[in-house]
């Protein structure tokens, strides 16, 4: 994640202490100075949970590709208290409750309490359809640090991308209800053709809500994903949705107004933030240059500081990475799957400083460092190569000192991978299994 409200709107919130090494939860010290607390390598993840399978809706960019019926194969209830327990015991910064659609599952309420009782911080992803007011009351008295609801878009935008009529309708009740319940709130949002030009009309209505907090993401080629690849944005487009996001959170922190904006999946964010304010205030840009190293973008995300867990137990990179797994919590601890290192793409994970190709790779590409190769897994999706570069990069060859001299090194090495056509999606490839422990399968438990 890229915290645009702190970095480019200069503001603060509660999870700038993980993001950055201080502010919010981290020790607060001078903007620019060397954090205190551990370095971002050393981070436990913050780990997703996906609860259920199931939703009451068919959103057309769905990593999970979940549908309205039951999955079998899911993790019982006393399967997951022992989950909870281990990540209590290896110390997890919070655990996000996800889905499919996790209010749809019975005992969300009783895991969450015993995630409260062993000190991890919970928090909820849910399409908000099914927050009603009384639902709303009991979200806020179960504990939940925050509550993050998808939109895609005002009115038929939304309700097109989530495959039912009246989505839309029914998630702005679940924002209301939880505005009224006093329980922090945020808009999540997937960056796509049919909603990027709309995007000054997402934040009116942030502010019209009383909104806390925004994600926007950027589109990955898992599950459905994969299927409207055609629909992300060219290069243009993301750099003028990001001028979008930039000129509003600086609008709504100069007018005062306390609103976390963060962009997701994209690390590239966070150098073209930087390039834009060097134009305007250099001394910032330098401090948060180096706030931005200290995070090293994707060199500590997947793998390292996010980690995923399915419905069935299966462990991943993030929650996107579904074809392929490190293991299952039923065969052994979280804890040990993640710590260890024998498996290819775990230690690559740990280490891609090591296994970066091509335009991304650090000596070549001079923003790695505060980069950190951004989106594995999407590289994955499109080029089945790990560690190839990252298609959705926007920068230029000149922004990121790609010179043909460097342009030479690549290709000696054949790391010469085609980058996508300037206004034209990338081709997603079927991802294979890579060396080591086949992928479990994740399709509702009717496979062994």
């Amino acid at each position: 994640m890229i915290s645009i409200s702190k970095l480019y709107g200069g503001g603060t919130a509660e999870s700038d202490g993980l993001r950055y090494g201080h502010g919010g939860q981290g020790p607060v010290v001078s903007a620019g100075a060397p954090p205190a607390s551990k370095t971002a390598a050393e981070r436990r993840p913050v780990t997703v949970w996906n609860v259920t399978r199931t939703c009451n809706l068919r959103c057309i960019h769905c990593y999970t590709d979940s549908e309205a019926r039951k999955y079998t194969g899911e993790l019982t209830t006393e399967e997951g208290k022992a989950l909870i327990r281990d990540l209590a015991r290896f110390e997890i910064p919070a655990l996000l409750f996800s889905g499919g659609e996790p209010l749809s599952r019975p005992d969300l309420l009783e895991l969450v309490a015993t995630a409260r009782s062993l000190g991890i911080r919970p928090t909820l992803s849910t399409n908000g359809t099914l927050i009603t007011d009384e639902t709303a009351r009991k979200i806020k008295e179960a504990g939940f640090t925050y509550v993050g609801i998808s939109l895609d878009g005002i009115g038929e935008i939304n309700d097109r991308f989530r495959g039912v009529g009246g989505a839309f309708d029914r998630a702005v009740r679940g924002f209301k209800a939880c505005v009224a319940v006093g329980q922090r709130v945020g808009l999540r949002l997937t960056l796509t053709r049919h909603n990027f030009a709309n995007l000054h009309g997402i934040f009116d209505f942030i502010e019209r809500e009383k909104i806390d907090r925004a994600c926007f993401y950027h589109l990955v080629y898992s599950g459905r994903g994969g299927q409207i690849a055609e629909d992300d944005l060219s290069r243009e487009e993301t750099r003028q949705a990001l001028d979008i996001i930039l000129e509003r959170t600086e609008d709504f922190h100069t007018r005062g107004l306390n609103k976390e904006i963060l962009t997701v999946d994209n690390h590239v964010d966070g150098i073209y933030l930087y390039m834009k304010l060097l134009q305007k205030d250099p001394a910032r840009a330098a401090q948060v240059l180096k706030l931005l190293t200290w995070n090293g973008g994707g060199m500590y995300s997947s793998g390292v500081g996010i980690a995923d867990i399915d419905f069935q137990g299966n462990v991943h990179a993030d929650q996107f990475w579904m074809h392929y797994s490190f293991g299952n919590v039923r065969q052994r601890p979280f804890s040990q799957i993640w710590t260890d290192t024998s498996d290819p793409l775990m230690a690559g994970l740990k280490n891609r400083r090591a296994k970066v190709k091509g335009r991304c790779a650090p000596g070549i590409c001079k923003w790695f460092d505060a980069c950190g190769g951004a989106m594995r897994v999407r590289a994955d999706l499109v080029y089945n190569d790990p560690w190839a570069p990252e298609p959705a990069c926007y920068l230029t060859d000149e922004e990121i000192g790609f010179t043909d001299e460097k342009k030479a090194i690549v290709k000696a090495r054949g790391e010469d991978f085609p980058m996508p056509e300037f206004s034209r999606p990338p081709k997603v490839i079927p991802p294979k299994a890579f060396d080591g422990p086949p992928a479990l399968s994740c399709t509702g438990g009717t496979e062994a």
